[in-house]
């Protein structure tokens, strides 16, 4: 069990719990947070009742409490992401925040991204919280590979940040992850490129009928801190 409790706001839809389900496999204690307590708690609940063999430290509460834990991700809907964030502006200041969101829209059966402010959500969400450091992450790992605690995960995570200490934070918590593989791709002016390969991703699984991460060839098992 790691010392270290990670808040998940906006828990409660796939990625959120997925995320949380993983993180709480590999010994982190999680808050499940969401606007309704009751909606959270119960989302814990039916996630501890899933894997009844693993000893999960996962709790819901509200996105205020998930807020002031030691490291934060935001799992909200990419239209909310930020609104979100600057709601809880003053209990996320000085912390990690990651964001996991793309900007994306269906048409027919293609993914399209689109250009949020600062030309990215992670971006976007380290201008509007200047206190905090953002690291874009996990924007290419289905829900039902995170959520799937029994198998490893086996994809490589793209990481980027302005803040080298925290890109390093979070790469070394999921590099715990069986299977899983962080790569450092630098600044937040890398998130704009990471964020949209989602749509070509999506829009491969719905073509091929398939769930696809990323892979990347010839870097070392071991990637260089950043």
């Amino acid at each position: 069990m790691y010392e270290v409790e990670i808040g998940i706001i906006g828990a409660t839809g796939p990625q959120g719990s997925a995320i949380g389900a993983r993180l709480a496999s590999i010994g982190y204690q999680i808050v499940l947070g969401s606007r309704s307590q009751e909606k959270a708690s119960q989302v814990a609940q039916d996630i501890i009742e899933a894997w009844p063999t693993h000893d999960l430290k996962i709790r819901g509460d509200l996105n205020e409490q998930a807020a002031r834990c030691d490291l934060v991700v935001l799992a909200t809907q990419w239209e909310a992401t930020v609104p979100t964030a600057m709601d809880l502006k003053g209990e996320l200041a000085g912390k990690t925040v990651v964001s996991m969101a793309n900007a994306l829209v269906r048409s027919g059966r293609e993914f399209h991204a689109l250009v949020p402010a600062r030309g990215s959500i992670a971006s976007w969400l380290q201008a509007s919280l200047p206190d905090s450091k953002v690291v874009a992450c996990l924007q290419h790992v289905p829900a039902s590979e995170l959520g799937a605690v029994d198998r490893e995960c086996s994809c490589d995570v793209l990481v980027c940040s302005d803040f080298d200490d925290a890109a390093g934070q979070v790469s070394s918590i999921l590099d715990l992850v069986p299977g899983m593989r962080t790569i450092h791709c630098g600044s937040l002016s890398a998130s704009f490129a990471i964020e949209s390969l989602t749509a070509v991703l999506l829009t491969i699984n719905l073509k091929y009928k398939t769930r696809s991460s990323v892979k990347i060839s010839g870097v070392g098992l071991k990637p260089e801190a950043p």
